[in-house]
């Protein structure tokens, strides 16, 4: 049985309302890295919990009964506010079970994700970038404000569209937790303290490759491994995600005709819970090396492998990718995503509808309008000469006047 703690301060709201109000909460000792708090003015509980790192979180929970009586709810006595205390700091509630904490919604949300086949780097993404004292406090508990200050610290270390990936990656684990648990109310923490910063062109997100740059990326990629080369030149053919390419097996390369690989669908959007496949035409070169690989193999064994066997996961290319690039001369900071963002770009600039763009690559109208239209205005004007009279006629001889001269 827990000790009964005792303090003369704060035990009664006589000796309470005496005491002088301050900045600071008066503190008592309930357990070991876990104190009561008591802010006189407003007359506020508050508990202060160590996170073992050296570290500790602060959360105001309740008022006192200064005024009026306790309700056992948000009103507390100071025995009430002891006990609150140790469930809140221990991730404890005696009616519906332990409140999920940080760590522990990142490790639901990461199983969740390899349930449905989807990638759990999206979490671990996560939980390498937060600090014990974040990964340690209930989800319930979060502030807007520590959120904020953690993105603003990250973002002087990283690029915008990093943050903005690990920081989608975090609202995704704890929206995933308040889905499955109402005692959750704090879901504007997080909308607002971990909001997308703006993101300019030069950041790796956005990086398009030329012709020249895609070329020599791809043979560095085959200077490192014939297996390695050929999952780089895949995804610069195609512009598919790593996911997906990485679940691609051996039946996936088909001829009928006309060469294209089935390529897996992404568990992208709200309401996919089941993957696809679907039709990428890949040219007759690629077609040839991809039946190489998959020879003697059977249609369900994987298709793209590692030097050891293996199928691709997660981010294994990351480093590998990194050293290709550098041996490529492309720009700090590329990474295998731009070889997607070229592809889409790339088809865009060729006419291909939007619509016919999005469901080739596996997102949707609105992202590719959002993401791309700045592209397509910078170097449009070679596709609106091209669909409007003859560009190689200087004179512009073949044009039809839209009004008599």
């Amino acid at each position: 049985m827990a000790r009964a703690i005792r303090s003369a301060q704060l035990e009664t709201r006589t000796a309470r309302l005496k005491l002088p109000k301050q900045r600071k909460p008066h503190w008592v000792t309930i357990a070991g890295g876990i104190s009561l708090g008591y802010r006189a003015g407003p007359g506020t509980w508050n508990v202060r919990a160590a996170d073992g790192k050296g570290g500790n979180w602060i959360k105001s929970f309740g008022i006192a009964d200064d005024h009026e009586d306790a309700d056992g709810g948000k009103v507390l006595t100071f025995w009430q506010a002891t006990e609150r205390v140790r469930k809140l700091a221990r991730g404890q509630d005696a009616d519906a079970g332990r409140p999920v904490t940080v760590s522990e919604s990142l490790n639901d949300y990461a199983a969740d994700l390899a349930v449905r086949g989807a990638g759990a780097m999206n979490a671990t993404r996560v939980r390498k970038h937060l600090p014990p004292s974040l990964l340690a406090k209930p989800v319930s508990l979060l502030t807007m404000r520590e959120l904020w200050h953690w993105r603003n610290e990250f973002a002087k270390r990283r690029p915008a569209s990093s943050v903005n990936r690990t920081c989608r990656a975090f609202k995704a684990a704890l929206n995933f937790a308040a889905a499955r648990d109402d005692r959750i109310t704090n879901k504007a923490a997080w909308i607002v303290g971990l909001a997308a910063l703006g993101e300019d062109d030069d950041t790796e997100s956005n990086l398009i490759l030329t012709d020249d740059q895609l070329r020599a990326v791809v043979v560095a990629a085959y200077a490192t491994g014939p297996e390695f080369g050929l999952f780089v030149e895949v995804h610069a053919v195609t512009g598919q995600r790593t996911s997906q390419l990485a679940l691609l097996d051996a039946g996936d390369v088909q001829n009928g005709g006309a060469a294209r690989l089935m390529v897996p669908s992404s568990l992208k959007g709200r309401n996919r819970k089941t993957r696809t496949r679907k039709p990428v035409p890949i040219p007759p070169s690629l077609a040839k090396k991809l039946h190489a690989a998959a020879a003697g193999r059977a249609a369900g064994e994987p298709l793209l492998l590692r030097a050891d066997g293996t199928r691709w996961r997660g981010v294994q290319h990351y480093r590998a990718f990194g050293q290709a690039a550098k041996a490529a001369g492309l720009p700090d900071g590329a990474t295998i995503y731009a070889l997607r963002h070229t592809a889409i770009t790339r088809a865009l600039l060729a006419g291909v509808p939007v619509r016919l763009a999005a469901s080739w690559f596996d997102t949707s109208v609105a992202m590719i309008e959002k993401t791309y239209s700045k592209y397509i205005t910078d170097h449009g004007d070679v596709l609106m000469r091209r669909g409007l009279f003859d560009a190689d006629t200087p004179d512009g001889r073949n044009v039809i006047p839209l009004a008599p001269r």
